[in-house]
């Protein structure tokens, strides 16, 4: 496949996810690693992953975007739920679970939030995370999200009701931070 990078980066690039990247996407999204954390619950056969393709990733609701690393796909990132109006979105993101600790997941999260400020214009991104994500809440507040409150017992996962932080980030906190 040719080289169809949107958002390059020095150790990351963002690109479109493609048709050829669902049978990666739908191995991925099975493994407990990934699905306990992002809330999935059930299981994600071939015909699934296409239908998540062709009416969300294809859709005009967001930005879905496969994170490579020397080529090679090691997780996905997007920025979702866009209200223009209010002119906020919220980002989600998973990283394969070999590649964790290798500050991926935190050049990609920069990359789509830049881009979302300077290109989208948006003015809010915000996140969720359930509490037991540490890794997570670590990546979101390196990047200089806030948390700003917490839904208590929001999702089930697991055999029990989980709580959800809550965090956002506003456009001059993005461009008022330290580089």
């Amino acid at each position: 496949m040719p080289d169809s990078t949107f958002l390059p980066g020095e150790r990351v690039d963002l690109r479109p996810i493609e048709e050829d990247d669902l049978e990666y996407l739908r191995d991925a999204i099975n493994d407990p690693a990934i699905w306990r954390p992002i809330g999935g619950s059930r299981p994600i056969n071939r015909t699934q992953e296409q239908e998540f393709f062709d009416e969300v990733v294809c859709g005009d609701d967001g930005v879905h975007l496969l994170i490579t690393a020397d080529g090679e796909p090691v997780g996905t990132i997007a920025v979702r739920d866009i209200d223009w109006e209010a002119s906020r979105g919220e980002i989600g993101y998973w990283i394969d679970p070999e590649e964790h600790g290798q500050g991926y997941g935190t050049e990609a999260t920069e990359l789509l939030v830049a881009y979302a400020f300077d290109q989208l214009g948006l003015h809010r991104v915000q996140a969720r995370v359930f509490a037991f994500n540490e890794a997570s809440q670590r990546l979101l507040e390196s990047v200089g999200f806030v948390r700003e409150g917490t839904s208590r017992e929001f999702q089930f996962v697991d055999g029990e009701y989980r709580d959800t932080h809550w965090y956002g980030l506003l456009e001059d906190e993005w461009r008022d931070r330290e580089p």
